[in-house]
C-alpha cells in the first residue's frame, strides 16, 4: 500500500524488555536476509545478463530487472535508487520500452518524494502519468496517478490530490482492481484526518477494510486496520486502537514488512501515551527506533520523534526530550512538512520554557503560532475546495453520463435499421435450417438411444463382474473351510475319529467358524454396496466403545498369536457417522492387523481429535507392504488376497469395503507401510461439532 498513516504493531504478549529486544532484531535480520535475497537475485539476473554472449543493454528483459533491482533500494539507499533508476530511465528510452519509461519516472518521483522535495517528485509523477496513457498497463496508470495525488496533498493542494484520488478510483472500478479501491479510499481518509475530521476519514477507512474482507489479501488488511489504530487513538477510542493495532502487528511480524511493522509499533506507542503509560509508550517507541534504522523513510520516523519527546517530557527527562523533539523539527524543516514543525516547535516551547531559557522559548513559540496559524487558516479553505472539487467531479461525471445518452439516442435509430434486417435474416434462416433441425433431432433421438444401450449394457457388465466375484468368494473362501468341517463331522459320526481327537480340533473350528462368520458379514456388507442397498444413517457415534466391542471380540484371535492390541481412544471421543459402518470398518482394520502381525507382536489403535474430523489410526509391526501392493489396496474391483503371518486368508474385500464405507461418512483412509516395518492405516470421520457460546457484547 503506497500510503502509509501508520505502522503495524506486533503483537508481543508484554515480554520482558530484553527479550523483546533481542526478538526485534532476529524479525529485521531476517527481514534484511529477504529483502537481500530478492535484490541478490535481481543482481545476479543482471550480472547474467551482462556475462552473455549476445548482450545488449536494449533488452527489455535486462531493463526490466534493473528497474526492477532500483525499487528495492526505496526504504533502504536512496542514493542507489536514484542512480540504478536513471539508468534504466535511459535504457528504456533508447529501446523505445515504454513499460520501463514508466516506472524509472515513477522510481525517481519516489526518491524526490522521500527527499522532500515534493515539486521534483509531482515533475516526475506527471510526467510518468502522461506517458501511462499511452501504455496498455492500467496498472501503471493507477500507481502513478495515485502517487501523484498523494504528493499534492503532501504539497497541501487537498482539492488536487481529492481529483486525482476520485480519477484514479474510477480507472481502478473499471479494470476491477479492488486492491487499488482500498489502496485510494485509505489515501483520502489521509486528508481527512489533516483536517481532524476523524468521522469521514473512518468512513473511507470502513470502506477500504471492507474490500479487503472480500478480497482475502492479509497484508493490505493490515495495512488499513493500523491506520484504522492510529484514527482511533486520535479519537481516542483507545481499546478500538489497541485491538486492530495487535493484529497488524501479528501479520507484519509474520510476513517480515519491515517499514510496516516499524509504523505499527510507533502506533502502539502513541496509543500507551494516551493511556498516560509512558514506560510501555517508550518501550514501543525504541522498537519502531530500532526497526528504523534499517530502513530510510524520513517521513514516517517525525511522529516517532514527536512522540518519544513527549514521553520523555511527561517523565521529566526536559535533556532527553529536547533532543528528540530538535531533531523532529530539522527532520520536518528539511521535508518541508509543517504539521511536523508545528508540533515539534511546540515541545521545544515548552521545553525551553521550563529551562528558563525564554528567549529560544518565545522562538520557538511563534514559529508554533504562525504554522498553527497557516494551518488553521488553509484548513478551511482545504474543506471547501475538496468538497468543491468533488461536487465538480460528480457534476463532470453527470454531464458525460448525458452526453452518452444523447450519443445512444442518435444510434437507435441505426440500431432499428439493423434489427429489422437481422430480423428478416433469421426467419430466411429459419426456413432454410428447419428441415436441417429436424434431421439433427433424428439424429440426436439415435445418439441418446445408442448411449442408454451402451449405459445399460455397461451396468448388466458391472452386475455380471459382481456375480462372478460372489461366486468366487462363495466357492473359495467359504465352500473350502465349510467342506472341511463337514468333513470333520463325517469323521466323527462315522467313528473314525474318537471324542477326544474331535474335542481337540474344536478350538481350530472356532477359528474357521469365525472367519467364515467374519466372511459372512463383509460379504453382506459388500453386497449391499454394490446392489445400491446400503443406506448410511449418520448420528451421534461413541468411538470409544465400538473400539473396546471389538478389542474384546478380537482378543482370542490376539492371545492365541501373543499379539498385545493396545486402545489409546481418549473415553467419549465422539463421531458423526453410521455406527455400524464404523463398526465394520474398525473390525477389518484390526482383523488385517492380527492376521499380518507376527507372534508376540503389537498393535495400537487410537485417533487424533481435530477442529472438525476425528483422524482414526491402526498401528501394527507385523510384515508391511510393497508400493506395488499399497497402489492396488483399495481398489474398488481389486480382489487382492495376501496369506498373514500363520497362513491365516481373506477375501480381499475388507480394504474395499472400508473404502466405500469411509467415503459413505465423508471421510477418506490410506496408508502408510514399509516391508518388515509394519503398517498404519489411517482413516478420518467428521466430528460432532458443539455449539457455539453466545457472548453478550456490551456497548
Amino acid at each position: 500500500m503506497n500510503f502509509r498513516k501508520s505502522k503495524t504493531i506486533f503483537n508481543y504478549n508484554l515480554l520482558k524488555g530484553w527479550l523483546c529486544v533481542f526478538l526485534i532484531s532476529c524479525i529485521t535480520v531476517h527481514y534484511s536476509q529477504a529483502q537481500s535475497t530478492k535484490k541478490d537475485s535481481l543482481l545476479q539476473n543482471i550480472a547474467a545478463f551482462k556475462k552473455s554472449k549476445v548482450f545488449n543493454p536494449k533488452d527489455t528483459l535486462y531493463i526490466h530487472n534493473l528497474v526492477n533491482l532500483g525499487a528495492e533500494y526505496r526504504f533502504h539507499n536512496l542514493d542507489s535508487l536514484i542512480i540504478i533508476s536513471k539508468q534504466g530511465l535511459e535504457l528504456s528510452r533508447k529501446a523505445s520500452y515504454l513499460n520501463g519509461e514508466i516506472s524509472s519516472l515513477h522510481n525517481i518521483g519516489i526518491y524526490y518524494s522521500n527527499k522532500g522535495k515534493i515539486d521534483q517528485a509531482i515533475s516526475y509523477f506527471e510526467k510518468a502519468y502522461e506517458l501511462s496513457k499511452n501504455s496498455n498497463s492500467p496498472v501503471l496508470m493507477i500507481r502513478t496517478l495515485n502517487d501523484l495525488a498523494k504528493e499534492y496533498g503532501y504539497k497541501g493542494d487537498y482539492s488536487k490530490a481529492l481529483k486525482f484520488y476520485l480519477a484514479t478510483i474510477e480507472i481502478a472500478e473499471k479494470n476491477n482492481d479492488k486492491n487499488s479501491i482500498s489502496i485510494v479510499n485509505d489515501n483520502i481518509a489521509h486528508l481527512y484526518l489533516e483536517q481532524k475530521d476523524y468521522e469521514q476519514a473512518m468512513v473511507f477507512l470502513q470502506k477500504s477494510k471492507a474490500i479487503h474482507e472480500e478480497v482475502g489479501n492479509p497484508v493490505f488488511m493490515a495495512e488499513t486496520l493500523s491506520n484504522i489504530a492510529s484514527t482511533y487513538a486520535d479519537m481516542n477510542e483507545l481499546e478500538y486502537a489497541m485491538y486492530n493495532i495487535n493484529i497488524s502487528i501479528s501479520i507484519f511480524e509474520k510476513e517480515k514488512i519491515l517499514e510496516w511493522l516499524a509504523y505499527c509499533y510507533e502506533v502502539k506507542g502513541k496509543i500507551y501515551l494516551k493511556k498516560n503509560k509512558n514506560t510501555w509508550a517508550l518501550y514501543w517507541y525504541k522498537q519502531s527506533e530500532l526497526l528504523h534504522k534499517e530502513i530510510d523513510d524520513d517521513r514516517g520516523k517525525i511522529d516517532l520523534l514527536n512522540g518519544m519527546a513527549e514521553a520523555y517530557m511527561n517523565q521529566n527527562k526536559d535533556s532527553i526530550a529536547e533532543v528528540y523533539a530538535l531533531n523532529a523539527y530539522n527532520l520536518s524543516k528539511k521535508l518541508g512538512l509543517r504539521s511536523g514543525i508545528k508540533t515539534s516547535a511546540y515541545k521545544l516551547s515548552k521545553l525551553h520554557k521550563k529551562k528558563k531559557d525564554f528567549e529560544k522559548s518565545l522562538w520557538y513559540h511563534e514559529i508554533y503560532q504562525v504554522t498553527y496559524e497557516s494551518l488553521t487558516q488553509t484548513g478551511n479553505e482545504k474543506a471547501l475546495n475538496m468538497l468543491k472539487t468533488k461536487m465538480e467531479y460528480d457534476q463532470q461525471k453527470q454531464q458525460l453520463i448525458i452526453d452518452n445518452e444523447k450519443a445512444l439516442a442518435k444510434q437507435k435509430v441505426f440500431i432499428y435499421v439493423a434489427l429489422i434486417v437481422l430480423i428478416i435474416f433469421a426467419i430466411i434462416m429459419f426456413i432454410i435450417h428447419r428441415n436441417e433441425q429436424q434431421q439433427k433431432k433424428l439424429n440426436l433421438e439415435l445418439r441418446n438411444k445408442k448411449t442408454d444401450l451402451e449405459e445399460k449394457q455397461a451396468y448388466l457388465n458391472e452386475l455380471n463382474q459382481t456375480k462372478n466375484k460372489l461366486f468366487s468368494i462363495i466357492g473359495h473362501d467359504l465352500r473350502g473351510p465349510i467342506g472341511a468341517f463337514q468333513g470333520l463331522l463325517k469323521l466323527f459320526k462315522e467313528g473314525e475319529m474318537t471324542k477326544d481327537e474331535f474335542l481337540n480340533f474344536v478350538p481350530k473350528l472356532k477359528v474357521d467358524i469365525d472367519t467364515i462368520s467374519f466372511t459372512l458379514n463383509n460379504l453382506l456388507s459388500w453386497g449391499q454396496t454394490q446392489m445400491n442397498g446400503s443406506i448410511t444413517k449418520h448420528s451421534t457415534t461413541q468411538l470409544d466403545s465400538i473400539v473396546e466391542e471389538n478389542v474384546a471380540l478380537l482378543s482370542e484371535i490376539a492371545e492365541s498369536k501373543s499379539i498385545a492390541i493396545i486402545n489409546r481412544i481418549e473415553p467419549n471421543c465422539q463421531i458423526w457417522s453410521d455406527p455400524n459402518q464404523i463398526d465394520i470398518i474398525i473390525r477389518n482394520l484390526l482383523s488385517n492387523a492380527l492376521k499380518f502381525t507376527p507372534n508376540n507382536g503389537q498393535i495400537v489403535i487410537g485417533a487424533i481429535q481435530k477442529a472438525k474430523t476425528c483422524e482414526i489410526y491402526v498401528k501394527d509391526n507385523g510384515m508391511g507392504m510393497s508400493d506395488d501392493i499399497i497402489s492396488k489396496l483399495f481398489e474398488k474391483d481389486s480382489n487382492h488376497t495376501t496369506y498373514g503371518t500363520n497362513d491365516e486368508k481373506g477375501t480381499g474385500l475388507g480394504l474395499s469395503l472400508c473404502k466405500e464405507m469411509v467415503e459413505k461418512n465423508n471421510g477418506k483412509i490410506w496408508v502408510h507401510s514399509a516391508m518388515g516395518k509394519g503398517s498404519t492405516f489411517y482413516f478420518t470421520i467428521p466430528r460432532v461439532q458443539q455449539p457455539q457460546k453466545q457472548y453478550k457484547v456490551s456497548a
